[in-house]
């Protein structure tokens, strides 16, 4: 007499289908939600990566912008969509990292309510001086900061923005005063400093035509090792040790997307990644680098940036309602 299958065995037979039907992932167009309007860099690396990697896969990249509320609205769109691997968001460090620690409300746990997928650019910031600033490099810049009476303005996208806690950061490393002058984004602060509202900032390395034409003085980087784009400029850390500042995209799915299908996604990005002419593609929209890791380091990357900036912002004791 035949007995009836034991739920171990039904339960071992769905998890052998589920992953069986998984495995001809995707069979459908995939969803990309941008934070922010088009032609930026979250905007030009998403179209170039969504690209590359419908022609890999076999089905349509869609990018969708989606800006507000500093990333926040993208977030909550892939959160709250069905954990299938059809929506996806290309969402910046600072979203990620920064925002639980500056919002007292948020819909979105980054942390809980996302699963990250594979992290895709990164770039460094430059710190930038107006040429009427009387400093040739970072050393001097520093000194005349400290001597600076009223302590010199610096420009920032915003409270509690990246350029904001860079600046903070090298407030407390070499024992300098700024005043802080926030403005609504990055463009508009490079442009406060460039008309020398504010004596300097802390920007991507897409201000270097400003920089090359000798509207702004790049004095250094902030990254672990220095610029491919500035050789020439040192690294912050260079003078204050385990300083660094780097900012990353990465491409995040919602929590509870199968372990295959992000597994899946992760490996076709990486390959994208490699390609020549998506390097040169991305470097050519503003001095973005690729930035490929595993699995383990993303994730250990997103858990040590989220602990420093949560220090820092408590220590600055920047909040935005």
């Amino acid at each position: 007499m035949r007995t009836a299958p034991s739920r171990f065995t039904a339960l071992a037979f769905a998890a052998v289908f589920s992953a069986a039907s998984w495995a001809q992932y995707p069979l459908r167009p995939i969803k990309l939600i941008v934070p922010i309007p088009p032609g930026g860099a979250p905007d030009i690396s998403a179209r170039v990566i969504g690209q590359r990697l419908s022609e890999r896969v076999g089905q349509a990249v869609v990018v969708e912008n989606r800006p507000g509320s500093n990333g926040n609205i993208a977030m909550d769109l892939v959160a709250k969509s069905t954990s299938d691997g059809y929506t996806l968001a290309l969402l910046a460090d600072s979203m990620i990292t920064i925002n639980p620690h500056l919002y007292k409300e948020m819909q979105t746990d980054p942390l809980k309510d996302l699963a990250p997928v594979a992290s895709v650019v990164s770039n460094q910031w430059v710190l930038s001086v107006n040429p009427s600033v009387p400093v040739k490099n970072f050393r001097e810049f520093v000194e005349h900061a400290r001597q600076a009476r009223p302590p010199l303005a610096y420009a920032s996208g915003g409270n509690g923005s990246i350029h904001q806690l860079a600046m903070e950061m090298l407030k407390q490393r070499a024992g300098i005063d700024l005043i802080h002058v926030p403005y609504k984004g990055g463009t508009p602060a490079a442009t406060a400093t460039v008309a020398g509202e504010v004596a300097a900032m802390f920007s991507g390395t897409s201000s270097a035509p400003q920089i090359k034409a000798g509207r702004l003085r790049a004095l250094a980087v902030t990254g672990s090792q220095r610029s491919a784009l500035f050789p020439d400029l040192p690294t912050i850390s260079e003078f204050y040790p385990g300083y660094e500042v780097t900012i990353w995209l990465g491409l995040f799915a919602a929590a509870g997307t199968p372990e295959a299908v992000l597994a899946k996604l992760h490996a076709e990005v990486n390959k994208v990644l490699a390609e020549t002419e998506t390097r040169s593609r991305l470097n050519a929209a503003g001095g973005l680098e690729t930035y490929v890791t595993t699995a383990a380091e993303f994730a250990a990357l997103i858990r040590r940036d989220y602990e420093k900036y949560g220090k820092l912002v408590r220590d600055v004791g920047v909040k935005v309602d």
